[in-house]
C-alpha cells in the first residue's frame, strides 16, 4: 500500500494539489444527493425552527422517520443490511447538508447514524448485524449511546457501571448510571459500556430497550442549545442483556468508543459546515435589506469585513473536511483491495486519519461559534432576538466544542498520536526536525525568490510553518521526553500550530485546484479567501510558537529559537487584507448568498 496519504504525514510532506479531493469534485451521484438532502430540510426542517426551539421532541423524532422513508439513516450501512451501501465522502457529505437548519435534528441524526448504529456495522457479529442493523437503516428503530457517566466524562475508561454474569451463565446484569444520553427518550436500542468483575477495560453491549427489564430514565435535560435533542439520564438496574449480545469481545468497550468518535469527530466537523453556510446567507439577506444613515449596512466596511471573514472560515472547513474524507475513503478501498474485510477497512481507515480528525473536529466547531457570533453582530439588537435564527444557531454552536470529545482533550490527542505515529515509524518527524535544527545553526539565504507561479509564497510559506511546527514540537520532545504529556499548556500551543497548517494548507491547495482547472481569473475570491486564511494562520502561528518557545526553552537556545520562528513566519510580500476581505464580501454581497 502506498504511504503518499499516511495520516499526519501532511506535516512532513508537501501535498499536490491534484491530489486533493475538493467540493468542486463532487460526481453526479454526489450533487443528487446533496439537492436531494437540501430539499428534505429546506421543506421539513428549516421552516419548522420554532418547534425544535419549543422543545418539540416528538417532532424530532417524527423528522427523523421522514429521513429513515427517504433513505438518509442508511446511507453508511452495508447493502446486505438494508443500506445503501456509499461511500465515505457521500457518508459526510449528506452528514454536512443534513445538518444545518438546527442542531437539535443534527444530533438526534448524528447520535442515531454514528454511534448508535456504527459500533454494530463495525464490531458487530454477523448475527448482531443481520438482527439489529436493518432496523436501524430503515428508522424503524433508533439508537442511542450509554458511555458518559456522572464521574466518566473525558475519562471515558473510568465507568463505574457493573456487568455481572448470570449463574446459568445466559445473560449479564447491568447496574449503573449514564448521562447525557442523546436519543434516550425515543430509541429502541441502546449501545451500553460496563466493567466485568475488574476489567482494566470496560466492555460494550447491544441492549434492546424493553418494558420490565430495570431501565429508567430522568427528565429530559433542559439545555442551552440543541433543545429538542432528546437528552436524558439512562438508569440500569439488574437490567438483562444475553451474552450473545457483547459487542466483539471482553474489555473491547474502550477501543469502540474511542474508534466510534473518530468517525464522529469528522462528522461533526461536517454537520458544523451548513450551519455555517446558513448563518453567512442569512447575514448577508439582512446586511443588504438593513437600512441605517439612508445605506444599506452591507457597504459598511465593519460589517464587509466580518462577512469576508464569515465566508472565509467556512470555505476553509469544506477544504479541509472533504480533504480528510477523501482520503480516508481511499485509504478504505485500498485496504478492501487488499482483502480485508469492509469492516476492518473502514475502522482502520479512519483510524489512519485520526489526526486530521480531531484538527476537524476543533477548527469547524470554533469557526461555526465565531461565525454565528458575528451573525449576532451584524443583525444587532434584532441578532439577541429569539425571532431571528441566529440567536438559536450560537446557541446550538456551543455544544460543538464539547461532544465528541472536548476541544482541549482533541487538540491533546492531536499532538499525542502524531508524537506516537513517529516512535511507530509511520510518520518521520525526527528526520526534518533534525534538519530544521541544522537549518537554524546556518546562514539564511538572501537570494530574491521566484514567485511569478500561483501561490508560490503561500506554498512556501505553509513549508515553513511546518518548519515552525517541527522546531516547537521538536525542541519540547527533547526537552520532556515521555513526560511532555504533562505539559499541557505547551501541547495546546504546538496543537494550534498544526490546526493552522492543515487548514491552511487545505485552503490553498483546493483554491490551486479549482484556479488550474478554471483559470485564477474565476477563482479570484477563492484565491483571496485562501491568502486571507494564511495571513491570519502566521499570526496564530508566531504567537502560539513564542508561547512555546519561552515556556521550554532558555538563554541562547531561546534567541535562537525566537529568530528562528521570525524567520518561518515572515512574509516577503505581505497581502493587502482589507483588500482582500473587500474582494471576498463584493462578490457575497452581490450574489446575496454564500457562494462558494
Amino acid at each position: 500500500m502506498s504511504d503518499k496519504t499516511r495520516g499526519g504525514q501532511f506535516i512532513v510532506k508537501e501535498t499536490k494539489c491534484e491530489d486533493v479531493f475538493t467540493p468542486e469534485d463532487f460526481n453526479e451521484e454526489q450533487l443528487m444527493m446533496r439537492d436531494s438532502v437540501k430539499e428534505f430540510v429546506d421543506k421539513e426542517i428549516w421552516p419548522n425552527k420554532n418547534r425544535f426551539e419549543n422543545k418539540d421532541y416528538a417532532f424530532t423524532e417524527e423528522s427523523m422517520r421522514k429521513a429513515g422513508d427517504l433513505g438518509f439513516l442508511s446511507v453508511a450501512v452495508p447493502e446486505a443490511y438494508g443500506g445503501m451501501g456509499m461511500g465515505f465522502v457521500n457518508t459526510v457529505l449528506v452528514c454536512d447538508y443534513i445538518s444545518g437548519a438546527t442542531g437539535s435534528f443534527s444530533t438526534a441524526f448524528g447520535a442515531h447514524t454514528g454511534i448508535g448504529t456504527m459500533p454494530i456495522t463495525l464490531y458487530g457479529t454477523e448475527e448482531q448485524k443481520q438482527k439489529y442493523v436493518p432496523k436501524l437503516a430503515t428508522g424503524e428503530w433508533f439508537g442511542a449511546y450509554c458511555l458518559t457517566e456522572p464521574g466518566a466524562g473525558s475519562d471515558a475508561n473510568s465507568g463505574k457501571t457493573k456487568a455481572v454474569l448470570s449463574d446459568d451463565g445466559t445473560h449479564y446484569k447491568i447496574t449503573g448510571q449514564k448521562m447525557w444520553i442523546s436519543n434516550a427518550g425515543f430509541c429502541s436500542l441502546f449501545i451500553v459500556f460496563a466493567r466485568i468483575e475488574d476489567d482494566k477495560n470496560i466492555t460494550g453491549f447491544i441492549l434492546e430497550n424493553t418494558k420490565d427489564n430495570g431501565i429508567s430514565f430522568g427528565e429530559e435535560e433542559h439545555k442551552l442549545g440543541i433543545r429538542a435533542s432528546s437528552t436524558r439520564q439512562v438508569f440500569f438496574n439488574e437490567t438483562k442483556v444475553p451474552v450473545e449480545n457483547m459487542l466483539a469481545g471482553r474489555g473491547e468497550g474502550f477501543k469502540i468508543a474511542m474508534n466510534a468518535l473518530n468517525i464522529g469527530r469528522i462528522k461533526l466537523a461536517a454537520a458544523c459546515l451548513d450551519a455555517q453556510r446558513r448563518v453567512t446567507t442569512g447575514s448577508i439577506h439582512y446586511a443588504n435589506e438593513r437600512i441605517q444613515f439612508n445605506t444599506a449596512i452591507s457597504h459598511f466596511g465593519a460589517i464587509r469585513s466580518k462577512l469576508a471573514e464569515m465566508a472565509t472560515s467556512c470555505y476553509v472547513g469544506e477544504s479541509a473536511t472533504y480533504r480528510a474524507t477523501k482520503d480516508i475513503e481511499d485509504r478504505i478501498a485500498a485496504r478492501e483491495a487488499e482483502g480485508a474485510s469492509h469492516q476492518e477497512s473502514e475502522l482502520k481507515g479512519v483510524e489512519e486519519y485520526a489526526i486530521e480528525c480531531s484538527i476537524l473536529k476543533v477548527a469547524v466547531s470554533e469557526d461555526i461559534q465565531n461565525c454565528a457570533d458575528e451573525g449576532i453582530q451584524i443583525f444587532g439588537g434584532m441578532g439577541f432576538s429569539e425571532d431571528t435564527p441566529m440567536e438559536s444557531a450560537w446557541r446550538d454552536a456551543r455544544i460543538a466544542r464539547i461532544y465528541e470529545g472536548t476541544n482541549e482533550i482533541n487538540r491533546m490527542l492531536s499532538i499525542g498520536m502524531l508524537i506516537k505515529k513517529a516512535m511507530k515509524g509511520h510518520v518521520d518527524l525526527l528526520g526534518p526536525a533534525s534538519k530544521v535544527q541544522e537549518e537554524l545553526m546556518g546562514i539564511p539565504s538572501f537570494d530574491t525568490p521566484d514567485y511569478s507561479e500561483l501561490f508560490a509564497e503561500e506554498k512556501e510559506m505553509i513549508g515553513k510553518l511546518k518548519k515552525a511546527f517541527l522546531m516547537v514540537a521538536g525542541g519540547a520532545v527533547q526537552k520532556y521526553g515521555p513526560d511532555l504529556e504533562g505539559h499541557q499548556q505547551l501541547l495546546m500551543a504546538a496543537s494550534d500550530i498544526l490546526i493552522e497548517i492543515y487548514m491552511a494548507e487545505s485552503a490553498i491547495l483546493r483554491t490551486e485546484k479549482l484556479a488550474k482547472a478554471k483559470g485564477a481569473d474565476k477563482a479570484k475570491e477563492q484565491i483571496a479567501m485562501a491568502q486571507l486564511y494564511l495571513y491570519k494562520a502566521v499570526d496564530i502561528v508566531t504567537q502560539k510558537g513564542k508561547e512555546g518557545i519561552i515556556s521550554f526553552a532558555e538563554g541562547d537556545e531561546q534567541r535562537m529559537m525566537l529568530m528562528g520562528l521570525s524567520r518561518y513566519t515572515k512574509y516577503t510580500n505581505m497581502p493587502n487584507v482589507v483588500g482582500l476581505r473587500e474582494t471576498i464580501a463584493s462578490k457575497l454581497i452581490t450574489e446575496n448568498a454564500y457562494c462558494f
